[in-house]
Order: structure tokens, then C-alpha cells, then sequence
């Protein structure tokens, strides 16, 4: 239907949607999410190479609503903003919180879903997740994340070892060898990532992280685009608002979760 268009007019609403002219054409008939496939159930890698999760399926309802192909591009949490900025893809879909900071170089959705940052260790070690508990102490951490500037921010300065990973899936890995004693992520991702496996098993989640005066943990969950694209940012918001609408997001996030982790407050 869209080759039916005039060249003109598809240029000048190629140019509406981008913000940067025919040279970015692609994007009006595709939108390349980037993702860190690494934090399940949100979005990770099927045995067979596929990306899946509750972010992955959103994604597809997005484009299916807007009409236009959906693909995934690999890329790891910590150099996301970057490759974004490089237009290694056209936006961000990938659990990542809205902050201050992030702000100045990403423009952000409505809001996808939110939830607690949640500290996760041994069960009986008697770990806290205070200062005075953790001191001494090594905390696993997703490089990029806002869980590594919390634990950069508030713990590290006070004795704690703060270890950074390219994926989360390597964080556990060293939590369940022992190289660490706690790790700090997303409270439905710990749960659903690892506590309600085989493998989280002997691990419990030991608090919800609520003390953050400086604001480094941000507020909810959304897809980030480059600050100049409003028109694709609309478009985005669109669908977002439509999927609630007509009842796509409740039936995406019953497949993953007996309980909601929309808040729509917090917009």
C-alpha cells in the first residue's frame, strides 16, 4: 500500500517521521529496537536464536499497530545510548528507566511498565541491603544500568566492591560460583529471571531498594529514540496509548505475570 504513494509525498512523510530527510528512509517502513537480550523475562534469546520476552512482544504489537516491520538489533546494555546516538537502530527497547541523566541524551516514551530495584543474595547469609551489611562485601551489577549508579552512587564510596558485567545473565553466573555475595537489578527480572528457576533455587530477595535521595533509580520503564525524533517519538506514544486501549498490553503482560506492572501514576 505505502509503494502506492507519490514520491513526494512519501519523502516528505519519510522526512516527518525521521527528522533527518531520505537519507533515513528505512525507518518509515521498519523500526530497529536496540536490545540487551540478557534479562529475562523481559527480553532474552530462545534456544533457537530468537528474541522473546514480554519487551520483544510489546515491540511486535508497536509495529503491528503502526504497520511497519520489527526488527531487533543485538547490543549490549551499557553502550546503548551510544549506538542509538550512532543510528545503529531508531530506538531503545530494553527495560530502561527513565533518569535525569539519561534524559539529556535520549527523548522517552509513556511508560511501558515499572518496578522496584530489588537487592538479591544467599538464603541465610544475612545480608541487608544497607551500608553497614553490604560493607566488605562484593555487589554484581549490569554495566549501564541505574542499579549500577545506585550502588556506585550510595555503596561503593563506603566499602563496598561494586563489580560491573557486560549482561545480567553474567552476574548471576558469578553469584551462583560465589565470586559474589549479592546482585542488584530489577525486582520482576530477579524473580522471574532467577529466583523462580532451578538455578536461583538456594537465593532469595532480600529488600526492594527505597532510599534514593539523589535520584539515580529514575521513575518508570520506556522506549528511548534520539532527542530529534518527535515524529517517530509520536508515533511510538500512539501506539502505546491504542495497545492499552484495546485491551493488546493486558493480554501481553497475562502471559508473563499473575500481576500488573503497569502504574499509571507514575506518568
Amino acid at each position: 500500500m505505502k509503494k502506492l504513494l507519490a514520491a513526494g509525498a512519501l519523502a516528505v512523510m519519510m522526512l516527518g517521521l525521521t527528522g533527518t530527510g531520505p537519507a533515513h528512509a528505512k525507518a518509515f517502513t521498519e523500526i530497529k529496537f536496540g536490545v540487551d537480550a540478557t534479562y529475562p523475562p523481559f527480553e532474552s534469546l530462545s534456544p533457537s536464536g530468537e528474541f522473546v520476552g514480554f519487551d520483544m512482544d510489546f515491540g511486535r504489537a508497536i509495529c503491528a499497530y503502526l504497520k511497519v516491520k520489527c526488527v531487533f538489533v543485538s547490543q549490549t546494555f551499557s553502550g546503548i545510548i551510544p549506538a542509538l546516538q550512532a543510528r545503529k537502530f531508531d530506538a531503545i527497547l530494553s527495560s530502561m528507566s527513565k533518569t535525569a541523566e539519561r534524559e539529556k541524551a535520549v527523548a522517552f516514551s509513556t511508560q511501558m511498565y515499572d518496578e522496584p530495584t530489588s537487592l538479591i543474595a544467599k538464603k541465610g547469609s544475612g545480608i541487608a541491603a544497607t551500608v553497614d551489611s553490604l560493607k566488605g562485601k562484593t555487589v554484581g551489577v549490569e554495566a549501564g544500568t541505574i542499579q549500577e549508579s545506585y550502588a556506585n552512587a550510595y555503596w561503593k564510596p563506603n566499602g563496598v566492591k561494586v563489580v560491573s558485567y557486560p549482561g545480567q545473565d553474567q552476574v548471576y553466573a558469578d553469584l551462583l560460583s560465589g565470586r559474589l555475595d549479592a546482585s542488584l537489578q530489577d525486582s520482576v527480572e530477579a524473580d522471574f529471571g532467577f529466583l523462580k528457576t532451578p538455578k536461583g533455587a538456594d537465593y532469595a530477595l532480600v529488600a526492594n531498594i527505597t532510599d534514593d535521595p539523589k535520584d539515580v533509580l529514575g521513575s518508570y520503564v520506556a522506549i528511548g529514540v534520539r532527542k530529534n525524533e518527535t515524529a517517530l517519538l509520536a508515533k511510538i506514544d500512539e501506539a502505546i496509548a491504542a495497545l492499552h486501549k484495546n485491551g493488546t498490553y493486558d493480554k501481553l503482560q497475562a502471559k508473563y505475570f499473575n500481576f500488573s506492572i503497569y502504574q499509571p501514576s507514575a506518568n
